[in-house]
């Protein structure tokens, strides 16, 4: 059995634990708005036609904040074609997907399902076939409270106040040569800076995110970065990050449990570019990150591929990944990256919520249930409170193909002043080994609450409407005595273990 230690000091502090770590996605995309968060006819609609049992799963997944309505869509639509009476709305092409849109759901009904949600929006402006005078009309439909053109139209419409949004993307992967009005890094840097500098002439308040690269993979990684925010430095707060991983054909999972390794190089290089532009301006300014989409998605299956020629369906079947255990786990350390990065990313949205690459799956009429991702982002979104804490990690490492040697565990802890919690969230990356871990807790901690770890005989077992055996179980190896806590991490394994004040 592998041995590893931890040291856990609320003395070490990262930052506090930011609840829009906890965002998600929806995208007018495959079946993630029509027959995922939204079906008039389902048996367990709400008013407005949004499914009842959704509401209910995406209120227990714990996400604070939705970024919407795309994503590769928002490049190529018009926010107007989804306001107004429904009957009167316009179908359009989705160039993006190569689907039909009926515009069933727009900007209103979206509002209106957050509210249910209990989340915060996040809204994108289409800075692909559009430009700076579209965002202002949308911007100046949801935040002026009345008397101007768009305004007194949202009123006609029926929402009196307005929705105050504060979180607005400038465009959506504009590096991508997939992207409709795909531009240069100078193209592109400088209408962000036009749009964000108009934007603000409406609401000084707004926090303004900036296209990053595609992923850190793409040719024009880092530069990019620099170039963009070089233009539009002084609008922007956050600038976005984007990372999908999978387990490629080869079946190297050990290298796929490796995935947050990655990120983690991604989330410090975009910081360090960020602050090579600061320090370029002699700027005191801290530009974060918006890592506004990220997850396991395997975009070589069948299901990735959309519709080609004269086919435009509405709502097809896509990028309905069906997810293993092992993706579970991936999911986990990723979020444990991106806590421990908590001084530099202010926000996050796991892509997406329903259906499409999702933790929640829906049928048509029918059920809707967790898929194995939806575990360790509800437990972490609900436990983790108050200080991320700076853990001090020595883990036997794994060799994997992709990314060299590496720690074999991963782990981050949280710790909250007000209640003397602390909570550990730990990852066993090796494909065969359990690890015996022993932690040195000097928080203070009193008592072992719960410790819950996710795992399977069988890494690549799939959740299905009918079967949702595997759970997050109590570890009963888990033992706590005078500050220190001992347990076992069973392999390709997610962990979680509460201690209270």
């Amino acid at each position: 059995m592998a041995v590893a230690s931890l040291v856990i000091d609320p003395a070490f502090t990262v930052a506090p634990v930011r609840r829009r770590t906890f965002g998600s996605f929806v995208e007018h995309l495959g079946r993630c708005v029509y027959t995922g968060i939204h079906e008039p006819d389902h048996p367990t609609a709400v008013a407005g036609g949004w499914r009842g049992d959704v509401l209910d799963l995406v209120r227990e997944l714990g996400v604070t904040l939705i970024r919407y309505p795309g994503g590769n869509f928002v490049s190529g639509y018009r926010w107007e074609d989804g306001v107004g009476p429904v009957d009167r709305r316009p179908s359009r092409l989705d160039l993006a997907w190569h689907s039909m849109e009926p515009n069933r759901v727009g900007v209103d009904e979206f509002m209106a399902w957050c509210e249910l949600a209990h989340v915060e929006p996040q809204m994108a402006i289409n800075l692909g076939t559009r430009g700076v005078q579209e965002a202002l009309d949308l911007l100046e439909y949801t935040n002026v409270p009345a008397g101007s053109h768009f305004a007194e139209q949202r009123r006609a419409n029926g929402v009196a106040d307005p929705y105050r949004i504060k979180l607005w993307c400038l465009g959506n992967e504009m590096d991508g040569p997939w992207q409709i009005g795909h531009k240069t890094a100078e193209e592109y840097g400088r209408i962000a800076a036009e749009a964000g500098r108009a934007m603000r002439m409406i609401d000084p308040d707004l926090e303004l995110v900036a296209c990053g690269s595609s992923s850190r993979a793409m040719p024009t990684f880092g530069e990019w970065e620099r170039v963009v925010l070089e233009e539009c430095w002084e609008q922007v707060d956050m600038v976005s990050a984007h990372a999908y991983y999978y387990e490629d054909e080869s079946g190297d999972l050990a290298s796929f449990l490796a995935s947050a390794v990655d990120m983690d190089r991604f989330i410090e290089s975009v910081a360090a570019t960020a602050d090579a532009v600061a320090a370029a301006r002699k700027s005191d300014k801290v530009v974060g990150i918006s890592f506004d989409e990220w997850n396991v998605w395997y975009q070589q299956r069948a299901e990735s591929r959309p519709p080609t020629g004269d086919e435009w369906p509405i709502a097809p079947v896509l990028l309905e990944d069906h997810y293993t255990v092992a993706d579970a786990v991936v999911v986990g350390d990723l979020l444990i990256s991106l806590l421990r990065h908590s001084d530099r990313v202010f926000s996050a949205n796991l892509a997406q919520l329903v259906n499409v690459i999702a933790p929640i799956m829906t049928e048509p009429g029918g059920a809707a249930w967790r898929q194995t991702t939806f575990h360790p982002f509800a437990l972490t979104a609900r436990h983790a409170k108050g200080d991320v804490l700076r853990v001090a990690l020595d883990s036997p490492r794994v060799k994997t193909a992709k990314f060299g040697e590496v720690d074999m565990v991963d782990a981050v802890a949280t710790h909250d002043p007000d209640t003397g919690a602390t909570v550990v969230f730990l990852v066993n990356r090796s494909v065969d080994q359990t690890v015996n871990l022993e932690a040195a807790v000097r928080s203070g901690a009193a008592t072992l609450s719960e410790a819950l770890t996710y795992t399977s005989d069988d890494p690549y077992w799939t959740a299905r409407a009918d079967d949702q055996s595997v759970l997050p179980s109590a570890n009963d190896s888990a033992q706590w005595e005078n500050g220190t806590l001992a347990i076992e991490l069973p392999p390709v394994s997610w962990t979680m273990v509460r201690l209270a004040g």
